[in-house]
Formats: C-alpha cells, sequence, structure tokens
C-alpha cells in the first residue's frame, strides 16, 4: 500500500481513475451539512425550527466538524412545498424569524469557520407571489400573464404531468391554463421572460451583499422548458429510475439553461471570497450533468446517480470510477451524498425491498425495512462516500443514524407527493421530523415546550444527542471520527485508485502528501481480511482489527 502505486501489486490489480485537484478552492473539498431549517431546532417554542434555533448549535456543528451549511429555503412562504413555494425571495418568513436573524447567523457562522449556503428556487414561485397575484388579476395576453407559462386551450395543453401526481396544468377563472410541474400553488417560471431573468439577478445580489457563500439551486434543470410545448411521450416511471437520458423529456435539461447559468456565475465571480453555487440537477448520463460544472457554470453538480446506486460492489465501483472521470473532464470536483430533505434516509433506503425504486418514492404497501440492518449499512456507506475526493454532504440527523419515519399518521402529512397523490405514496415528511437533541426533554430537546410541527416516535430519544455525544461506538462519534481523519489525511484530495481485492469488495487508495489511505468496503456475506501490517484509523463498525464484517467499511494506513 506504498504511495503513488497505480500498477498490479503480488496480492490486487489497482486502477488509477483520478488525479488529485491542482487548485484549492474551499468548495472543491468540503463537507457541507444541510440544515432543514423547520425540523432543526426551535428557539421559540411554537414547534417550527428557526433561524435562532440553527444559529444555538451552530457550536454542535463546528464541533461535528463540517466546512459549511447550506439552509433550505427561510423566505415568506405558504408552505405548501416545505417552503419551496416562496412568495418573497428577500425577507424572512416571521416562522423563521427577520433579516437581522438571517444576518446574525450568517456572522455567527463566519466566526466559526463555516461558510454559509442558501437555496434559490427559481423554477416557480408561490401562487401567493406578488407576480401571480397580478397575473391572475391582469387577465390574459397581459405582461403579468407572460412572467409565467398561461396557455389558451380548450382543454389541458398537453400531458405533462406533476412531480406531485396528475396534470400539470391547472385552469383559472377565466379558461386558461397554467403550467406547475410541482403542486398548483407553485407556477413555472417563464424564462423567456427578461423581467424574470433580472428579478433573480438581483435577488442573488441581495443575498451575496449580506455576506452568503453560495447558493444552492432547486432544480436547476427544469428551468427551460422546450418550444412548443410538446407531449411528453417517454416513460415517465423509467425517466424517475433514470433510465432514460434527461434532455429527452420537452421540461428537462433543455440546453438554454446553460445561458442562465453563465450569466449568474458572472456575478458570484465579481464578489470576492470564492462564493459557489450547487446544482440541484436530476439529470442523466453523466455528460450531461457535466455540462452544468464547466469552468463558467456551477462550481458543483448534485451527483444523484451516486445516491440511486444499489447496495452492490460492482454498482458502486461504476459510479465511482463515471462520476470522477466525467468530473475531472470538465475540471470540476465531484460530489457525494446520500440522503437530503427529498429522499428517503439511507439509513432506511439501503435495505428497502426494491432497491431500484427511485429514491424519492416511498409507496404506502412497501415492507418495512430492517432498522438494524440498515444503520449498519448506512455508517459503512458514508464511510466510504466521506474518503472520495471531492466534496461531501451531510442531511440534518444523518450523524444520528436517523431513520425514516414511516409511521407518520396521515392527518399528519404535510407533503403535496402524499395530499395529491391520494395517499399511494407517503411522500417525504418522514425524513423531515424534527431531529432529537436531548433524550429526557420535551420534544426530545427540539424545544423547551413538547410542540413539534411533526409528531416525533418515541424511539427518537434513543438517537438524541446527548445520549451519542462522547460514547464510544455511537454514530455521531463515528461521524466525528471520520471528519477529524478526513481533515487530518486531506483524503478530498487526493488521487484515486480502484484496488481488486474481491469481487464483493469495494477496496480504494487516496493518495496524497500525507499517504495513502486506503478505504475498503464489504458487501459480501463473509468476513474481508485486513491485512497484519495495516493500521485501522477508523472503522463503521465497533472492534475492527484483523476482519472487517459484512456491511461494514474501515479506513486504513500502513
Amino acid at each position: 500500500m506504498s504511495p503513488r502505486t497505480h500498477h498490479a501489486t503480488p496480492d490486487s490489480a489497482v486502477e488509477h481513475i483520478h488525479d488529485a485537484f491542482g487548485t484549492a478552492e474551499w468548495w472543491r473539498t468540503a463537507v457541507i451539512y444541510q440544515v432543514y431549517p423547520r425540523s432543526f431546532a426551535d428557539s421559540d417554542g411554537d414547534g417550527n425550527g428557526d433561524l435562532g434555533g440553527i444559529k444555538n448549535r451552530l457550536a454542535y456543528l463546528h464541533d461535528l466538524g463540517v466546512d459549511a451549511i447550506w439552509i433550505s429555503p427561510f423566505y415568506p412562504s405558504p408552505q405548501a412545498d416545505g417552503g419551496y413555494d416562496v412568495a418573497d425571495y428577500r425577507d424572512v418568513d416571521p416562522m423563521y424569524g427577520t433579516l437581522a436573524d438571517a444576518d446574525d447567523l450568517i456572522a455567527t457562522a463566519h466566526a466559526l469557520g463555516i461558510r454559509v449556503i442558501i437555496d434559490i428556487v427559481p423554477n416557480h414561485t408561490s401562487d401567493e407571489h406578488p407576480w401571480f397575484q397580478a397575473a391572475l388579476a391582469a387577465g390574459p395576453g397581459s405582461p403579468e400573464r407572460d412572467r409565467y407559462w398561461f396557455v389558451d386551450s380548450p382543454g389541458v395543453p398537453n400531458n405533462w404531468p406533476s412531480e406531485f401526481g396528475g396534470p400539470a396544468w391547472t385552469q383559472v377563472a377565466d379558461g386558461e391554463w397554467y403550467l406547475h410541474l410541482f403542486d398548483r400553488k407553485q407556477p413555472d417560471l417563464n424564462w423567456e421572460n427578461p423581467e424574470v431573468r433580472e428579478m433573480f439577478a438581483g435577488t442573488l445580489r441581495f443575498w451575496l451583499d449580506r455576506g452568503v457563500d453560495g447558493f444552492r439551486i432547486d432544480v436547476a434543470h427544469h428551468l427551460v422548458k422546450a418550444p412548443g410545448l410538446l407531449d411528453f411521450d417517454a416513460d415517465w416511471d423509467a425517466y424517475n429510475r433514470g433510465a432514460l437520458p434527461t434532455n429527452a423529456v420537452p421540461f428537462a435539461d433543455q440546453d438554454g439553461v446553460h445561458d442562465i447559468y453563465q450569466q449568474w456565475r458572472a456575478i458570484l465571480d465579481s464578489y470576492p471570497g470564492e462564493r459557489a453555487m450547487v446544482a440541484e440537477a436530476w439529470v442523466t448520463p453523466h455528460d450531461r450533468l457535466a455540462l452544468y460544472v464547466r469552468a463558467d457554470e456551477f462550481q458543483q453538480a448534485f451527483n444523484f446517480d451516486y445516491m440511486r446506486a444499489t447496495w452492490d460492489a460492482d454498482a458502486l465501483r461504476a459510479q465511482i470510477r463515471t462520476t470522477l472521470r466525467n468530473a475531472d473532464s470538465v475540471g470540476a470536483p465531484a460530489t457525494w451524498v446520500l440522503s437530503n430533505h427529498d429522499v428517503i434516509r439511507h439509513a432506511t433506503r439501503l435495505v428497502r425491498a426494491d432497491p431500484t425504486m427511485a429514491p424519492w418514492i416511498l409507496k404506502a404497501t412497501e415492507p418495512r425495512p430492517d432498522t438494524g440492518l440498515g444503520l449498519r449499512r448506512a455508517r459503512a456507506a458514508t464511510a466510504l462516500m466521506l474518503a472520495l475526493p471531492g466534496s461531501s454532504y451531510l442531511y440534518q440527523g444523518e450523524e444520528l443514524g436517523l431513520r425514516e419515519v414511516i409511521e407518520l399518521p396521515a392527518e399528519a402529512r404535510t407533503d403535496p407527493d402524499f395530499l395529491r397523490g391520494g395517499g399511494h405514496r407517503l411522500g417525504r415528511d418522514g425524513c423531515r421530523v424534527p431531529i432529537p437533541w436531548k433524550k429526557d426533554a420535551p420534544a426530545f430537546g427540539f424545544n423547551d415546550t413538547g410542540a413539534s410541527w411533526l409528531p416525533q416516535p418515541a424511539d427518537f430519544g434513543d438517537y438524541a444527542v446527548d445520549r451519542q455525544r462522547g460514547r464510544d461506538g455511537s454514530t455521531l462519534e463515528l461521524y466525528r471520527s471520520l471528519l477529524a481523519v478526513r481533515r487530518q489525511r486531506q483524503l478530498g484530495n487526493g488521487s484515486l485508485a480502484l484496488v481488486d481485492l474481491r469481487a464483493d469488495v469495494v477496496a480504494l487508495d487516496v493518495t496524497n502528501d500525507r499517504g495513502t489511505t486506503r478505504i475498503v468496503l464489504n458487501l459480501g456475506s463473509e468476513p474481508w481480511p485486513i491485512p497484519a501490517s495495516a493500521r485501522v484509523l477508523v472503522a463503521s463498525a465497533d472492534g475492527v482489527t484483523d476482519l472487517l464484517p459484512a456491511d461494514c467499511a474501515v479506513w486504513l494506513t500502513d
């Protein structure tokens, strides 16, 4: 396991697939922690998390070892889609606080060395946004309606489906139809209209002037629609599984989006401090995703194909290989993510009955998974992810090992994916349940009153921060160890080689000026023998010394 060995060795074959970065921008190697503000921490006891709660827990995130936080929308919103239905892009919803609270949060994070990324939602507004209200009042053919997609048609204009079920069109009182790829309360903006472009350019500057370090761009691939609004004639399930080239769909990944992001990149580059953008672009294949991270567009794009990969050695090796080669082809860093606010938590997803199901789809009839095996695999998957060169994203609560809360009662669910789908799909509320801080406290320490906008299951107390902090073998301490060793050995920036040890084992070497770190993930049923000459840096399970059990990962050095 000597440094910079990339040829066949007596006991293994080595495939070199990535060189270390030549530059050191922070976003190339950062570990970024996603905060879903309504469910993170509640400072005023009303049952909803807020900006004050985030600020009060920044020391926890600093101690965890993250480099930046990404905060999901906290703008004024009727909350039809968890805040992704924005009524004002340049203010804070009173539920979350004030602009002064946002400024205080940004300043406090910066004082701790934590950068701040916020969400921008450019595909659609809320139907309560002043622009849409003006469009309804102004009537057909008006400039106000041209900011959205209004169509005069005797019937539904085309067969485009909403992501949340049903058609993507709603008819208004005067007979016209408006487009909404998501909920009917989220009308799509018309990005051919220059007023739309000017409004968002001003919004970026508004928040950059307040000190944010960058933006996560929601559904970045949807902004531009194909001319003519032609019917969608492909297989919807195949599209959701990533089995179709995304740009074959008339409302996704159209080439015109790149002109928008080139303009945005110029705005970011005009500010000091290496401001950055990351694209939420559910785009396949990888060479289409690479277009978003060319030198004059996004610095990063989420790698959702890696999230979709099944618990299989060949599948994971293929995703690592393809991800790095496509990112390297445009000089961009790879990004790695296993969970977020839109998908089933990976402690549940990695043991679901149908591993090929889209990670955001949870059917009401799906069998309940094995939580013990799920956590074991989740810890191992995270150990692999955090060793990979590039930037990693963590979702709040995964460092506690939280599972998906499948058993939420129907009356508590708020996700339009559940409400519009007639309950056939459970939606995303189960990954948004407020996280536990203290076992023996109201709402498990989410606040002091016991109020919680989504009910927390009784077993969440066993996952609480105060039950795990300082306890050997806990998931929280595993994450702290992984992040500390990652930083010490600079694993985010190194050359990478895949090592052939065994068909059901994923092994890779990361090499940089700190030496070579070997990462081994055992996806088979039999233990893998750890060489006597190797030293264990960190393992996803307790007591790993000479044998690596199934569904476990280890970081080794000489």
